[in-house]
């Protein structure tokens, strides 16, 4: 799933054999870190296919590559650039190229041949990429800008105008291919002869500037005829010029905005040319976008258009002689990760006028983006447009909780015609925009709401037969797509929007079921690693946007947790060993700074963060941004992480280091138990969080784990009365905690809740997306927003590994395990996950007296179902005996489970119960 981030696509091809083999399918050739297949940075990319077959047992038995610089020459004897031979390999996934080095700007072709334990296929169809600009010394333009503020910019407020700049040249020869690199600094939209290029929006992914930066490839070949055209670059803002200024001590900011352009043009005799950004570009701060902050909104006036000022004849006079500046100071790199682009358009549900003659548009639905609308009325007129979560009593917007983000776009009016406008630098987090100096009665159809998302697809698919479970997931899927915005964020509409790396520690493992999220993570691990400190400290925001190097357990061991989220899910083990250094240096600089004599760790910064007050009411108007500070919950995930550490030095080649994690988890575990646990049966002050950590990282001595169960189930079933009263770091663990003691029907009691504190408790307060806080009803509006994901912790991995039974048994679901829980009121569960071998599915219902189960398994792999049965004579295949069924396997009776073993294909069980 992670992998197709970076995929090429080629055609589907149907590949047919004689006799007795029926039809099997090469389809989604892939080229690993490719999701636009331009501009790629890696010298060595590692090659991956999807096979497909109507046929059970389908294994990949060798593979044939070939890479050409032509597709001419993509001949098992002409191909220039690889060509592998037959290599016996059941790999079809990261095969590394190994073949000529690769060279700035060309282009490269490949297809792939495979012999499967069915038969051999012929070649498939074919794909390419692309290489970047390898060197810095093969950018050849130069910055430019202008490093200065122009009368109308409001350096107090933060207000600073979009910056224009143009140039127009010449293509003397017939185009073969034009490929545009730009970095666009803080945001930027790239024009050829007045047209957009590409439907990126936000673009490029946000950063730390002087650590790395990220630039584009886009392809201009169409727009690119021989003959004069125009080039044209608006640039944003961004999280360059920081939203907040005020506060330097604690908010990076990088300088004005700057750009940096280069079109490598390819002509069909062979010659080369190149446009690229100089002092000969004109340019202006003087048009149309007057402010734009991605906390306050986009200010626009129409009246100061310019007509055509991406095209050719453009009257540039006015303009100023763009300037040389200095340049950003980051590694220049290709964006790997997928863009941002406008996802869903969303429909308004209603339109309501106030007293006060303004309008609520709501579009029943919290997402991150902007509204699109049309408008016809008089020059001069401004439209305000201002966006909250959710109404007052009264029915105004409710904003308090936005602090002091103005969330506001206004457009001024040109007066010609049917105006449509969007903004282009900020987005906004919201259900309801309050309308006002709006010409005439607005209709409905004349607003769109736009979802801006990182334009990854949806991995997978859930539904059940409980209503509630299906709108949490809808709630889920909502809130998680709302704060990806080319890092993972906290929220969409404060004045915060930050990416917390404690907010996604074992979130992001969850979030991998619903979206093929691999790309995203993986810039995301780099932005850690650039922001770690020469002696090991990693921050609790990543990029470093807020300073804040607290020196906490819980938010940096992220760093190893989503290395470790995408080893399992996808098999990359490059991203452990990309990782491990940095992991290792700041395990050491914790160790050395805040762990005792006695082998615990005695600096927490945050510790449950945000547990839920015992009642809603109790929590009335009380801020939530209180930290305490734990000790238990520090010294529980150090061990946790010593445990990881000492399994994947082994993997990752840094055997020698194992030891010393063994030693290290074995003194943490030692102290943890003699400091915290209490004879009585439980740890620390007896919270559910206490109790849940050190079961399940295996901390817990064996002859008390008895006691220390039955303390999670009398909290929660006696105590809480079927509630959760976990934060953050309880949650991570709740759900597969109370599975793996076996009281998966105390999970689904939890899940399952409408009453205080629970996900249903949202929902029944009107929630479209996953809140803050667990009473974000009642809490204080400082902290209380209605579009985040930290409280998910893992029940979306509940969701997927123990509902619906699909879980990686060996990593990248190379090898299944298929075990769905059966609980008592949950009588039909449906789940789908793009593996990165194919698609996982899982669809069972039960009665009184049946259960049936429809899965079907990837070719290339392999399962371990687990059936539900009372004995494996009463297990059936289709029509048959499932003993009797070719290539099913029986393991054995695991107390009520028929246990087999099977190949790829779709397969449609019935046992008796």
């Amino acid at each position: 799933m992670i992998l197709k981030r970076y995929t090429i696509l080629a055609a589907i091809l149907m590949l047919s054999f004689t006799g007795a083999f029926a039809q099997v399918s090469l389809q989604n050739l892939r080229c690993e870190l490719l999701q636009d297949p331009l501009g790629i940075d890696v010298v060595q990319p590692r090659l991956s296919w999807e096979i497909t077959s109507v046929q059970r047992d389908v294994k990949q038995t060798a593979y044939h590559i070939l890479v050409a610089s032509s597709v001419d020459k993509l001949t098992e004897k002409d191909a220039d650039i690889w060509n592998s031979g037959k290599v016996n390999s059941s790999e079809s996934i990261y095969n590394q190229y190994a073949g000529a080095t690769l060279k700035s700007k060309n282009k490269y072709y490949w297809k792939v041949k495979v012999s499967t334990n069915k038969g051999d296929a012929n070649w498939s169809t074919v794909a390419s990429w692309s290489m970047g600009l390898l060197q810095y010394k093969d950018w050849e333009g130069r910055w430019i800008g202008f490093d200065r503020y122009f009368p109308w910019d409001n350096q107090t407020e933060g207000r600073l105008s979009a910056r224009y700049f143009r140039k127009e040249f010449s293509t003397n020869k017939t185009v073969a291919s034009a490929t545009a690199y730009i970095m666009g600094m803080g945001l930027y939209e790239l024009y050829i002869d007045g047209k957009k290029i590409g439907n990126q929006v936000l673009a490029p992914a946000p950063t730390d500037y002087t650590k790395n930066i990220k630039y584009n490839a886009l392809d201009i070949t169409a727009q690119l005829k021989q003959g004069k055209h125009a080039i044209g670059v608006i640039l944003g803002n961004g999280r360059f010029f920081a939203m907040r200024q005020a506060k330097a001590y604690k908010v990076k900011t990088f300088g004005f905005p700057k750009l940096l352009v280069q079109v490598v043009i390819k002509y069909t005799d062979g010659s080369t040319a190149s446009i690229k950004t100089d002092d000969t570009w004109k340019g202006t701060a003087d048009g149309p976008i007057l402010a734009n902050n991605e906390y306050d909104g986009e200010v626009y006036d129409a009246r100061k258009e310019f007509k055509g000022w991406s095209e050719l004849g453009f009257d540039e006079s006015k303009w100023l002689k763009s300037e040389y500046v200095q340049e950003p100071g980051g590694t220049y790199e290709a964006q790997l990760n997928e863009g941002m682009k406008v996802m869903k358009n969303i429909a308004a549900v209603s339109i309501t006028k106030r007293p006060n003659g303004k309008y609520i548009i709501d579009f029943g639905q919290n997402f991150a983006g902007w509204v699109k609308f049309n408008v016809k009325g008089t020059k001069g007129n401004i439209v305000s447009l201002r966006f909250a979560e959710s109404l007052e009593p009264n029915g105004e917007l409710f904003r308090t909780n936005l602090r002091d983000a103005k969330a506001t776009d206004t457009y001024t009016l040109k007066g010609e015609g049917t105006e449509t406008w969007s903004p282009r630098f900020t987005y906004q987090g919201f259900r309801y925009v309050e309308l006002s100096g709006y010409p005439g009665i607005p209709q409905k159809s004349d607003f769109i709401g736009c979802l801006v998302s990182d334009d990854m697809r949806t991995g997978g698919t859930f539904e059940s037969s409980n209503s509630l479970l299906n709108q949490i997931f809808k709630n889920s899927w909502w809130g998680i797509a709302s704060n990806y915005k080319g890092m993972p964020v906290d929220c969409p509409q404060r004045n915060e929007r930050q990416p917390w790396l404690g907010d996604r520690t074992v979130g992001a493992y969850g979030e991998s079921f619903l979206f093929d999220n691999t790309a995203l993570y993986k810039k995301w691990l780099d932005d850690i690693r650039y922001a770690q400190k020469e002696d090991g400290a990693i921050p609790d925001v990543a990029p470093a946007f807020w300073r804040y190097y607290s020196d906490n357990v819980t938010w940096p061991a992220t760093l190893l947790f989503v290395s470790d989220m995408l080893y399992k899910q996808t098999g990359d083990i490059t991203v452990l060993r990309k990782n491990y250094p940095a992991v290792k240096k700041w395990m050491g600089y914790m160790k050395d700074r805040y762990m005792n004599t006695e082998g615990i760790m005695t600096k927490d910064s945050y510790g449950d963060w945000c547990a839920p007050p015992v009642t809603a009411e109790d929590g009335k108007g009380v801020n939530a941004d209180q930290k305490h500070p734990s000790t238990l919950i520090a010294t529980a995930y150090y061990y946790q992480l010593a445990t990881m550490m000492a399994d994947y030095s082994t993997i990752t080649g840094n055997g020698g280091d194992s030891a010393g994690y063994v030693a290290l988890a074995s003194e943490l575990k030692k102290a943890f138990n003699g400091k915290f646990y209490n004879a009585q049966g439980y740890y620390g002050e007896n919270k559910l969080t206490d109790n849940l950590l050190p079961v399940y990282f295996g901390m817990v001595e064996e002859r008390h784990k008895e006691k220390v169960v039955k303390q999670i189930c009398y909290i929660i079933e006696e105590k809480n009365k079927g509630h959760l009263s976990t934060g953050v770091q309880g949650t991570n663990f709740l759900m597969r905690t109370l599975t793996a003691i076996g009281r998966s029907d105390l999970a689904y009691r939890i899940a399952s809740q409408k009453t205080y504190p629970s996900w249903g408790y949202m929902i029944e307060n009107g929630a479209t997306a996953i809140w803050e806080l667990w009473n974000g009803n009642t809490a204080a509006p400082k902290m209380n927003s209605q579009n985040h994901v930290m409280m998910l912790g893992d029940l979306l991995i509940w969701y997927y590994e123990n509902l619906a039974g699909i879980k990686a048994a060996a990593p990248g679901f190379k090898e299944i395990v298929m075990k769905p829980e059966l609980i008592e009121g949950l009588d039909k569960v449906n789940g789908e996950y793009n593996s990165v071998y194919g698609l996982i599915k899982s669809s069972w219902t039960k009665s009184a007296t049946d259960f049936k189960w429809n899965i079907s398994i990837p070719a290339n792999t392999t399962a371990r179902i687990n059936i539900p049965a009372k004995s494996v004579g009463q297990v059936k295949e289709g029509k048959d005996k499932a003993t009797d069924v070719k290539g099913l396997k029986f393991i054995k009776m695991d107390e009520d489970r028929a246990v087999f073993e099977l190949g790829s294909g779709d397969y449609s069980f019935v046992s008796e119960l």
